[in-house]
């Protein structure tokens, strides 16, 4: 099993270990297939930076997926708590119909979406890259499942001593499902950061790049320098490495709804 689990292991990591490599090297020698780091990674930093402003796409990235996560947590952690705390059989169609909408792909409602975005005057705008994202229905439906294993003892008790519900929510609630909003946080990070169909559409001026978008301007010209790439590459892959670091103990455990 160990031996399984290391070949693997060694499959899923050997594309960034690859990059991270490929990143110190130059054009030519990755092209010959060298496996081995080199000695131009300063010199591909300076050619990035020449190229591409960095600065204000790794900003514009880290404000919207920052931005982006937090509203859609609070958004959909109250959802999920609200359908199961407070439940109905009205609410239980209700939440077959947001689970119905994940089978609708994003390019099925991607026009409509634009056409909405540009009437309310938010295209380049930080709130119009939010909107598809401020709540989902799988973000829902974990809280949901995962409200399902908090004690309702704890609810009743809490009500009894006078707590209202805003303050059993921020006090009992929060701290209890940490594992859940943990693996929240993870998800939804990670897919606003690396978003990339929504805000080329929307992120129409320069100044509204983000990472996804810098990279894919560096392998839309003639010549591609993939060392250049693989360092763009690698710098946009450690926000979610770092985030994913910190929060890799509660994640399993929020994907299971397991509660200490």
């Amino acid at each position: 099993m160990y031996v399984f689990l290391s070949i693997a292991a060694a499959l899923s990591l050997f594309p960034l270990i690859w990059a991270v490599i490929s990143a110190t090297n130059a054009n030519t020698d990755i092209l010959r297939g060298t496996m081995l780091p080199g000695t131009h990674l300063i010199q591909n930093f300076n050619r990035l930076t020449e190229l591409t402003d960095l600065g204000r796409a790794f900003w514009n990235s880290a404000r919207n997926a920052t931005m982006a996560t937090f509203i859609s947590i609070v958004i959909c952690s109250l959802a999920g708590y609200g359908f199961e705390i407070y439940h109905s059989k009205a609410k239980d169609r209700l939440m077959s119909v947001l689970l119905l909408s994940m089978m609708i792909p994003f390019a099925a409602v991607m026009i409509p979406l634009f056409q909405l975005t540009a009437n309310l005057s938010l295209l380049n705008t930080t709130l119009g890259f939010m909107l598809p994202t401020l709540s989902t229905a799988f973000l829902i439906m974990l809280f949901r499942q995962n409200t399902r294993t908090f004690p309702q003892e704890m609810i009743e008790a809490a009500r009894i001593d006078g707590l209202n519900e805003i303050s059993i929510f921020l006090r009992m609630y929060v701290p209890t499902m940490k594992s859940t909003y943990a693996a929240a946080i993870t998800i939804t990070f990670m897919g606003t950061w690396n978003v990339f169909l929504w805000p080329r559409i929307i992120m129409i001026s320069p100044e509204s790049i983000t990472m996804p978008i810098l990279i894919s301007n560096l392998m839309a010209g003639y010549v591609a320098d993939f060392g250049v790439i693989m360092l763009a590459v690698t710098i946009a892959t450690l926000p979610t490495i770092v985030l994913f670091s910190f929060l890799q103990r509660y994640f399993a455990e929020g994907m299971t709804g397991t509660i200490k």
